[in-house]
């Protein structure tokens, strides 16, 4: 995607889970997310509360990177967890749980935190570029595998990104689920490859309305 300056926001990153670096120890279940040592800083009442939660708060996780960026500070998983459920940006159903849904999400981010915040049900990969050069963040839905740019996925979305860069050849994302050093900050995705894991969906957030 030529023609388009680099950009690198100097946004701060937080995984889904409480110690970044067992990211890769959780995911391959070589260790229980309820062992992590960290998961009082979750704001979890219990390392088994702890461990359902953070397999699902990756939107959570970009919320809260998002919010460091532009206030300076951010709550705890948790919290913004119950609060989104309490907005309607998760449900809780059948023992899981349902979401992020992009519009009412939207709507607390912009009610609860004053942010700009808009739903993209279709945010093409062409538009992604100009709304970074704006001063955008955006919360991309991605497979996860785009953690180790897999050749073959087996579908997009399923999982929320930041993107916070852009150069020439690359997409710039901080990854919820990434792995230390090598896909958690400013992870490059190739533009070229983007559509294996990109659903072209996502949420657009902004310092203003």
């Amino acid at each position: 995607m030529a023609d388009h300056p680099a950009i690198q926001h100097a946004v701060p990153y937080h995984a889904q889970w409480a110690s970044p670096d067992l990211v890769p120890a959780i995911i391959s279940g070589a260790m229980t997310a309820a062992d992590d040592p960290l998961w009082p800083k979750y704001g979890a009442q219990s390392p088994e509360e702890y461990a359902w939660w953070s397999w699902r708060l990756c939107g959570v996780a970009c919320l809260r990177m998002a919010l460091e960026f532009w206030q300076g500070t951010a709550p705890t998983p948790m919290a913004l967890a119950a609060e989104c459920v309490e907005a309607g940006a998760y449900v809780r159903r059948d023992g899981g749980l349902d979401g992020l849904i992009y519009a009412p999400f939207a709507a607390y981010a912009e009610r609860r935190w004053g942010l700009y915040a808009e739903s993209r049900p279709d945010l093409p990969a062409t538009d992604i570029p100009e709304l970074v050069a704006a001063g955008r963040l955006l919360m991309l839905s991605v497979h996860p595998s785009v953690r180790e740019l897999d050749a073959s996925p087996p579908g997009r979305g399923g999982h929320l990104v930041l993107a916070v860069g852009v150069t020439d050849e690359h997409l710039l994302i901080h990854n919820p689920s990434g792995f230390p050093g090598r896909s958690q900050q400013f992870a490059r995705v190739p533009w070229a490859v983007l559509d294996r894991y990109y659903a072209g969906r996502g949420v657009v957030l902004g310092r203003e309305p």
